[in-house]
């Protein structure tokens, strides 16, 4: 199934593309240095171990919560110009037929939290009508943290310290500030939130948890005995609950990631919390243990598995 409950809340998910990325090694140097390869886990969803790639769905979380509609992350995006990202490029995604599918028109959607300013996970805060960049939710108050609000701002110039096959994290994300955020900021849509965490409702809350971008968060939802934690990045793949402290050459501090990804998992496995991250293909969620210094999956979440995780999603419409 696509929906589950915690509490009070209802979770859907809904998936706009699902892929490789790019070789396993590429995206997580530090990884190669340990055994994950022997972890058939990582089979069939994760990793391919023909091609050695790295495979993510790009997915946005719908939450629906005290009689709002909630997005956690707004994927790629249709029409994007992403020049040094291919997977990103000039799109042309029914993703917002997945959303009806789900039950959701761009005009019910209440409030929209971008986990942080990256292509894949801001680009259908905004759609391109008559050639002009306009919130696609029009209703809807866009959560962003403005630490990264200003990192990402291109009127700032902040060096950038995240790579992809050698490509700059400024590069990578070119483009993205322009098209999908300056609109809603300037559309007065925009809650820059600030500080250490922000209450959305009384069963969901945002908390920093910083090194990927300066603000990179994540979505705590605590409804009665259930908890869950929407990670975004924190988390890209399992093998990082084996090898906590080895991340992702596209974080801007792979140190400060590492601490943020350690004290979200340890809390996870702790409390029983369902971790949530943004690009898990596969069961896309799953419940954690301690497993001596690091973490193991303890159950999978109900979420659809893809039947065959190596096919983009966007071949079969709807």
């Amino acid at each position: 199934m696509d929906t589950i409950n915690l509490g009070d809340v209802e979770i859907t998910r809904v998936v706009e593309w699902q892929g490789p990325i790019a070789p396993m090694p590429v995206l997580f140097p530090d990884l190669d240095q340990h055994p994950w390869r022997t972890d058939d886990r990582l089979t069939p969803h994760f990793w391919n171990p023909v091609t050695d790639d790295y495979l993510a769905a790009v997915q946005t979380w719908v939450l629906r919560s005290e009689g709002r509609v909630i997005l956690v992350d707004t994927g790629v995006g249709n029409h994007k110009e992403r020049p040094y990202m291919p997977p990103w490029r000039h799109r042309d995604e029914d993703f917002l037929g997945r959303l009806a599918a789900a039950g959701v028109r761009p005009e019910d959607v209440d409030l929209v939290v971008n986990t942080h300013i990256h292509a894949d996970h801001v680009g259908w805060n905004t759609r391109l009508v008559d050639r002009a960049w306009v919130p696609t939710f029009p209703n809807a108050t866009y959560l962003i943290a403005r630490p990264d609000f200003e990192y990402w701002n291109p009127r700032h110039d902040i060096p950038k310290h995240g790579s992809v096959n050698g490509i700059n994290s400024r590069l990578a994300n070119g483009n993205t500030f322009e098209d999908s955020i300056d609109p809603v900021h300037e559309a007065g849509q925009t809650l820059l939130w600030e500080g250490r965490t922000h209450r959305i409702d009384g069963h969901l809350s945002l908390e920093l948890a910083p090194g990927h971008t300066p603000g990179s968060a994540i979505v705590r939802l605590e409804s009665g005995t259930d908890r869950a934690f929407f990670v975004g990045d924190v988390v890209h793949t399992p093998a990082q609950f084996a090898y906590p402290g080895c991340d992702t050459c596209l974080s801007e501090n792979q140190a400060e990631a590492a601490k943020s990804r350690m004290r979200v998992l340890a809390e996870a496995a702790d409390t029983n919390a369902l971790v949530i991250p943004a690009h898990f293909p596969g069961a896309g969620a799953a419940e954690i243990k301690r497993a001596g210094n690091a973490f193991e999956v303890h159950r999978w979440a109900p979420f659809t598995s893809s039947a065959s995780p190596f096919v983009d999603v966007s071949t079969s419409r709807g």
